[in-house]
């Protein structure tokens, strides 16, 4: 196995992932499969961000 950290969904088409993580301020905020580098392609890490900031609020 090998750990590949990227923001470019082209390198995700050559090496699908089995678990992707985002990480915000340092942490792992959001986890899922393949379909959540998918997700983050098409709607941007805007959402991450509202999402993580209400959880720690």
């Amino acid at each position: 196995g090998f750990l590949v950290i990227t923001h470019y969904q082209r390198l995700l088409d050559y090496i699908i992932p089995d678990v992707v993580h985002v990480m915000y301020d340092g942490r792992i905020v959001h986890s899922g499969d393949k379909e959540l580098a998918k997700e983050l392609e098409s709607k941007g890490y805007d959402w991450v961000k509202e999402e993580f900031a209400s959880a720690s609020a």
